[in-house]
């Protein structure tokens, strides 16, 4: 696991400033990685994008429904029903109602909605990159765990709780004195996510700092933290002002705690005296531990977002497998890849390396040809004679291109490049 620090999204859609609709044909939308194609452009409303609903709401799983009686659209699928109405601010979400910035609006004969109010009720998570004029929403933490979910209650926990008991489906603020810092746990109790508008650093001045450098005199114990290679990982520590409780906890490899990648990203934002816009999201081998296999963090420092994710592991001993390996990994545009068959029922592509050797996947392009769509393979070490499968729709695989069908069309061919663009392979049946 090599230390790498990409400068990603910052978490806005505020696109400009304007009172009036404008269409902007050189914004570009990416779901989970993938590019969207519209019809008709994204348009700014008072300073908030609007997208084409069909594809918006199927890139995120949901079917589309039209009420035209009462100018209604529809979405809905992964335990979520959205509804707006075209011209009103009134939307809602489960049957909660919201009051929006923009109403979903009519333009060329299509249904335009708010791109950032309906990826957040999925639970996706929305970026904006000002230099790239690119929105980017992430489907990675669970569709019914979303911000605008109702179904979590918030509660009150002292901050040096060190009981390391957990409520499932609850929100907490996990922040010191007056700062807001919130924890989300799922229906297992595990936590899932943090968030932070503002990571404001502890103050040795004028807090109650104790002798080890701490709010409270130990953390608490969340089950897994008894291992002796674990320790007490705060996902907000002490010194950027989280407490102790068990919802800001989880048992993490002591090597990435003390001074792996956990511990140089805290570093980066003490350094920077403190960041905006965090938003930690945790995931689980299972349902049923509390330990960690991977973290991904967002936050936003000088105005530049940075986007931090590694696993919870030791990653001495990674490095060192990875420098072992280094020579017997094929390099980038490797012609042993090749597509071995395309599933239009199943929405699954499968790809095999040839070679006995492993291929770094990072940058090679899949294209779905008469749909003129593309899925960007992030970084996948494909071993020798292995194969790795893109699924797609409903289907199931290795890596998700998008909740959306792509291989509905009789035939429609396949083709894969690497990273330089050349074509190495292509299908078609």
């Amino acid at each position: 696991m090599k230390k790498f620090i990409v400068m990603l999204l910052t978490l806005m859609l505020l696109i400009g400033s304007t009172t009036f609709a404008s269409t902007s044909d050189d914004i570009h939308v990416f779901v989970n990685n993938s590019p969207l194609l519209f019809d008709v452009n994204p348009t700014i409303i008072e300073g908030r994008t609007v997208l084409p609903v069909r594809a918006i709401f199927e890139s995120l799983g949901l079917e589309v429904g039209w009420d035209d009686t009462t100018k209604t659209v529809t979405g809905t699928g992964n335990g979520v029903v959205i509804k707006l109405q075209i011209d009103q601010v009134n939307a809602t979400v489960n049957g909660k109602e919201f009051i929006l910035d923009v109403p979903a609006t009519i333009i060329s004969g299509r249904t335009l909605v708010p791109a950032r109010f309906v990826a957040e009720a999925t639970g996706a998570t929305v970026g904006w990159n000002s230099s790239t004029r690119t929105i980017s929403i992430d489907e990675s933490f669970s569709a019914n765990s979303g911000l605008i979910n109702t179904s979590y209650k918030s509660i009150e926990v002292d901050g040096g709780d060190l009981s390391g008991h957990r409520e499932a489906n609850v929100v907490v603020d996990i922040g010191f004195g007056s700062r807001n810092y919130f924890a989300f746990t799922n229906e297992y109790g595990q936590l899932v996510r943090v968030t932070a508008d503002e990571i404001i650093l502890q103050d040795d001045t004028r807090e109650p700092v104790l002798s080890n450098g701490r709010y409270y005199e130990n953390a608490a114990n969340v089950p897994g933290t008894e291992s002796s290679t674990l320790d007490k990982g705060h996902i907000i520590a002490d010194s950027l002002g989280g407490v102790a409780n068990a919802y800001n906890i989880t048992p993490q490899d002591s090597v990435l705690n003390s001074r792996g990648d956990q511990a140089y990203m805290e570093k980066i934002i003490q350094d920077s005296g403190g960041c905006t816009d965090l938003i930690a999201v945790i995931t689980y081998p299972n349902t049923a531990t509390q330990i960690p296999s991977h973290y991904s963090y967002t936050y936003t420092i000088n105005g530049f977002a940075i986007h931090d994710e590694f696993d919870n592991v030791n990653p001495d001993v990674v490095n060192a497998i990875i420098d072992d390996n280094d020579e017997k990994i094929v390099s980038a545009g490797s012609s042993s890849v090749s597509i071995l068959s395309v599933g239009l029922e199943s929405e699954q592509v499968i790809i095999k390396n040839d070679s006995s050797v492993s291929v770094q996947m990072k940058g090679y392009t899949l294209v779905s040809v008469r749909g003129n769509q593309v899925f960007i393979f992030p970084d996948y070490l494909l071993d020798g004679s292995k194969t790795v499968t893109v699924y797609s729709g409903k289907g199931s695989g290795d890596l998700k291109w998008t909740g959306s069908y792509m291989w509905n069309n009789d035939g429609d061919p396949a083709e894969l490049y690497d990273p330089n663009g050349n074509l190495i392979s292509n299908f078609s049946k």
